[in-house]
């Protein structure tokens, strides 16, 4: 919540305020590289949560993701693996956003200008619209397609060797990432131009596109078992970090929450030894002795007790 602006947990805001009170608090201290940072953020259940930056209000909370990189494993991830293409899709999107900034609106221009497409096939179906007018949001879902489709591709280009190499660290030998999906032509969607209107919906586009991640020529969604897939997200999650780091002075915060639990000795001494060659790890455990390393710093939490 403190570096994102929102938790990887939890559905509302009203499930972090403390039972009884009005509102709740995250605020943090930090180094960003060499330069300091502070960062606030207040949860009001019926209220907009408020952020602040090194003093200064944030539009919004979740602005906090373009300007601290922060990376998160939790159990709950495998559906990147095992979930539906738009849970694939939405995870290349936020990458996208963290290894090219400039490009992090992209995704959403794209689904609004989707969007205005959908509403003017259903007004042309209706009778109160034009071919000509939905013309230019035909264009405009092409232009950004395309935009769209190279800027995932080199994302999981970018992530393909780092992904493989990890996995192979952590015993999920031959893994691939690939973005599965073409880029959309004018041409494409005039031809379907009769079915869009039948279901008012545009069905062609990077909106339908999937990210295909196999192991030794396996589609882990389908044939992958549930340690495999989770090998997968975690190699994901470290492949990304890794680019980051190799990108930029300052190495993105990483926080892995019960990622030893299905972990066998080796994989956990593997884990290890990835995390201790740069960059600040967060592992939660409900035991110490699950970690085959000695700590920087170690936390143990108990109702109401920190040490």
């Amino acid at each position: 919540m403190g570096t994102q602006g929102f938790s990887p947990r939890a559905r509302s805001d009203a499930q972090m305020v403390r039972f009884g009170a009005e509102a709740a608090r995250v605020a943090l201290r930090g180094t960003n590289a060499e330069t300091a940072f502070e960062t606030d953020v207040v949860l009001a259940p019926r209220d907009a949560r408020r952020a602040h930056l090194n003093g200064a209000r944030l539009a919004s909370a979740e602005r906090l993701r373009l300007e601290l990189r922060t990376l998160v494993f939790t159990p709950d991830r495998l559906a990147v693996v095992k979930g539906a293409p738009a849970t694939r899709r939405a995870y290349i999107d936020r990458s996208l956003g963290r290894l090219s900034p400039a490009k992090a609106s992209l995704p959403v221009e794209y689904a609004a200008a989707v969007g205005q497409r959908n509403a003017g096939l259903r007004r042309l179906r209706a009778g109160s619209s034009t071919s000509e007018a939905l013309r230019p949001w035909t264009e405009r879902v092409v232009t950004l397609g395309i935009e769209l489709v190279v800027a995932r591709a080199e994302v999981a280009a970018t992530l393909a060797g780092p992904f493989a190499e990890l996995a192979g660290f952590l015993g999920l030998e031959a893994a691939a990432i690939a973005y599965d999906g073409e880029a959309p032509t004018i041409a494409e969607l005039d031809a379907r131009l009769e079915r869009d209107l039948e279901r008012g919906i545009t069905g062609a586009g990077p909106h339908l596109h999937d990210v295909r991640l196999e192991a030794g020529g396996r589609d882990l969604r389908s044939f992958g078992s549930q340690g495999e897939q989770r090998m997968a997200v975690l190699a994901l999650v470290l492949a990304e970090a890794d680019v980051l780091k190799s990108r930029s002075a300052a190495a993105p915060l990483v926080l892995l929450d019960d990622v030893l639990s299905e972990l066998d000795g080796d994989r956990r001494r593997a884990l290890a030894e990835i995390v201790t060659k740069g960059g600040q790890t967060v592992i939660t455990t409900t035991s110490r002795a699950a970690l085959p390393i000695e700590p920087a710093q170690t936390l143990a939490v108990s109702p109401g007790r920190i040490r």
